[in-house]
């Protein structure tokens, strides 16, 4: 027998903000096992696509944390750098870098990395495994109040599970790809649970040069019920190492001095790793009203070698750079929700705060030959901190129009302390604090039975490099965006469930800290719209059909016309699968296109799109499941990353600008075994 609240407290938990949580997904199972869409219900839910990637979930199990991001539908992923490096990520026309205008979090805890090494907002999700992920969070756009810095083109959280069987899985796959997983619960009783959980992975890659990859995860966790309370504490490490082939200009590959899996420098690479220890807390009173708390510390390191320019800057020792920082960041949050009666409808209050704290040491950019460091570039310690409040309303201004104003407030203050200058008989300190007030406003509107129509309207911003503030005090360094959505979302049959999204952004002036060459570089005004289109199906009771479309149409406000394409921002993306799952057989296949995109503001060199398929398939028999799974089942080439960047390699004889890549993964074959204890 289930504990009465624990499902309250599991659910209760969710909530970080006051506009409207979206509802515990009302599903059944059939005796199949089978997910269905008949009892998804459509109702006042701001995050309406929440329970449909729930769905998307159970019809296919990810098999990486990469895979975690690519749930939300219109996020595409890339990855240039051996696979130890965070992703790079695409939204909403954005080019979002490692996570710039992004937030990512785990639990609550943020993954986002500011003031980073390598970019603004750096997210490494590396340390998650898959396999303890319980549900997804998101929502596109700067709508939700709880969610502050980086919230701009939208926010991925992840939820970890409070329960996970004993049990260990093997992995073994083409290119020496090896994956060794195991988990054990200690604890499982009506009010008490405790498990641990690691993996250790090893890959040689399939480039020319080998990328002797290797990554190793642990997490723990207890999570304590009462009738009223929840409870939990996690501990977590991982860390890994990788060489990687890194980016490759298209002329070099044409002319034949290297292959399309070929390297102009194997010495890049690095490593980096992250143990994060956090408490979570959950009150439930009977008023109904809800009080969480969240504490979270982590220590981190990150060294990467990379080389984009090759002979541009130093022809004799060629322009490898180390990027390198240690960190201490911590932080908490509180939240507090408040049901009350106007009339005779009710109404939902709900407040939260928190602060984060930054200590960045060693953070600096270094000259490299083969990972040897022969000069310093930049080399400084960040302290940074931020405090928030949040505040808003639920109001049921009518039987079928719901409001949900709210207002945020962040206030930053940050530091630098440039080791490479000497001031006054010591280093140089600079620092800088500014404030951001982002209001929202959303509604949401349910005409009839089976259809339900939003519409949002808010401002976020992306916090900027703590260098680059101390350096432009005074300026717009809180660069700010101002969103509207309108979207609907339609059951036309118990089985089938459409939405569809217009949406509207502009962004703000803002300044930005190149992190591979310490230099500052100011960006203009812009200008996004685009629209969004997804189906679920659920058909001939074995069958779930998924689809998400999007497009949009992202320039420069500042720039002349022909010359404000915005470098790399997506314009149309394509994501579909269709599983089928029968007793113990669970079968899917999937695919996902990127069409062809500027790789510069004249769109003179093209970013080429890709079209990819994807097939897995797995079969549970009692307690050992048996699998296989294939990536680009029909062996595509194609650019898995790609820039324009200004090089010189052997062979020229002035500086050219073309199109460098990281290649995509070809076909790839990889088996698996799991026995449940």
């Amino acid at each position: 027998m289930q504990h009465p609240f624990r499902a309250a407290a599991a659910a209760a938990a969710l909530a970080s903000s006051l506009v409207a949580l979206p509802h515990e997904i009302e599903e059944t199972k059939d005796s199949l096992g089978r997910v269905q869409l008949h009892e998804v219900t459509v109702g006042a839910r701001l995050r309406h696509l929440n329970e449909a990637v729930r769905l998307d979930l159970k019809a296919r199990p990810v098999q990486s944390s990469q895979e975690l991001l690519r749930v939300v539908p219109g996020l595409f992923i890339a990855q240039h750098a051996g696979g130890g490096k965070a992703e790079q990520m695409f939204l909403r026309g954005f080019d979002l870098d490692h996570g710039t205008d992004i937030n990512v979090a785990v639990d609550g805890m943020p993954v986002n990395m500011l003031s980073h090494a390598h970019g603004q907002g750096y997210a490494d999700l590396h340390f998650l495994m898959p396999e303890l992920v319980d549900m997804v969070d998101f929502d596109k756009g700067p709508y939700d109040v709880a969610r502050g810095d980086l919230a701009t083109a939208g926010y991925v959280e992840f939820r970890t599970k409070d329960r996970v069987p004993t049990e260990a899985g093997v992995e073994i796959g083409l290119h020496g790809y090896q994956r060794y997983r195991a988990s054990a619960s200690f604890i499982d009783t009506e009010t008490q649970s405790f498990y641990t959980a690691a993996s250790f992975l090893s890959d040689n890659g399939f480039f020319d040069a080998g990328q002797n990859f290797k990554r190793f995860n642990a997490m723990a966790k207890y999570t304590q019920w009462s009738d009223y309370t929840k409870f939990s504490i996690t501990a977590s490490h991982f860390n890994s190492t990788w060489d990687a082939s890194g980016q490759i200009p298209e002329r070099a590959v044409e002319s034949g001095l290297i292959g399309w899996f070929g390297s102009l420098d194997p010495s890049e690479g690095g490593s980096t790793s992250r143990t994060n220890v956090q408490a979570q807390f959950h009150r439930h009173f009977d008023s109904g009203s809800d009080v969480s708390m969240n504490l979270w510390a982590s220590y981190y390191t990150f060294n990467l070698f990379s080389n984009f320019t090759f002979y541009l800057n130093d022809p004799v020792n060629g322009d490898e750079i180390k990027q390198h920082e240690r960190r201490f960041l911590s932080g908490a949050t509180t939240s507090y929700t408040l049901p009350f009666h106007v009339g005779d409808q009710r109404w939902k209050m709900s407040a939260g705060a928190g602060f984060r704290y930054d200590a960045v040491r060693d953070l600096g950019l270094y000259h490299a030959v083969k990972r040897h460091v022969i000069g310093t570039y930049a080399l400084g310690d960040v302290d940074q901190s931020s405090l928030f409040g949040y505040a808003g309303l639920e109001m049921p201004v009518a039987d079928k129009l719901i409001l949900y104003p709210g207002v945020r407030v962040d206030w930053f203050k940050m530091g630098y302390r440039d080791r490479t200058t000497e001031q006054d008989g010591g280093f140089c300190s600079r620092s800088s604090s500014q404030a951001k007030v982002s209001p929202k406003l959303s509604l949401v509107y349910l005409p009839c039975d089976g259809l339900e129509v939003v519409a949002k309207l808010g401002r976020g911003f992306h916090s900027n490099d703590a260098r680059v503030v101390v350096v432009e005090d005074g300026k717009e360094t809180l660069p700010g965006v101002t969103a509207a959505d309108l979207g609907v979302k339609y059951k036309p049959a118990p089985g089938l469930l459409l939405n569809a999204t217009c949406w509207y952004m502009h962004s703000s002036q803002e300044f930005v800290y190149v992190g591979d060459e310490a230099i500052v570089e100011p960006s203009g005004r812009s200008r996004r719209w685009g629209v969004d289109l997804g189906v679920r199906y659920d058909f001939l009771r074995n069958w779930y059909f998924r689809a998400d479309y999007t497009w949009c149409h992202a320039r420069s406000i500042d720039e002349p016309r022909g010359e404000d394409y915005i470098p790399l921002a997506p314009v149309n993306t394509l994501t579909a699968g269709l599983s089928w799952k029968k007793g113990g057989i669970n079968a899917g296949i999937n695919c996902r296109w990127l069409s062809n995109r500027p790789a510069n503001e004249d769109y003179s060199l093209t970013a080429r799109g890709y079209f990819i398929v994807d097939l897995n398939a797995s079969y549970t028999w009692r307690k050992i499941t048996l699998g296989a799974a294939i990536d680009n089942l029909f062996n595509t080439k194609w650019r898995e990353a790609q820039f324009a960047t200004e090089t010189m390699i052997p062979g020229d004889s002035e500086p050219v600008t073309d199109i460098c890549f990281t290649p995509g993964t070809p076909f790839f074959l990889r088996g698996f075994v799991s026995f449940r204890f």
